[in-house]
């Protein structure tokens, strides 16, 4: 979760500096995006291998997934049977 969000920071500090500088927004996200890809490739290597790790163990079922993720997808699949019989 560390990783997203300061995955998402690098993106959205470059990105509000360039809109309040007067830059056109589409300039500005790509800009913003090429500075968070380069900036999270070179600084935040351990963080990228932790969450790689995870995934992976989580792939093979050597780790259960967050609680919270069970529980959304329980709401997902409860909205879908709800949608389903109410279209009948």
């Amino acid at each position: 979760m560390s990783y997203t969000l300061i995955r998402i920071t690098l993106f959205a500090v470059p990105f509000g500096v360039l809109m309040a500088s007067g830059v056109f927004w589409l300039w500005s996200a790509l800009i913003a995006t090429v500075f968070s890809f380069c900036a999270s490739y070179i600084f935040l290597r351990r963080q990228r291998e932790t969450m790689a790790e995870d995934l992976s163990a989580i792939r093979r079922g050597r780790k259960a997934p967050a609680v919270d993720d069970d529980v959304e997808d329980a709401a997902v699949e409860g909205a879908a049977v709800e949608r389903n019989d109410s279209d009948r």
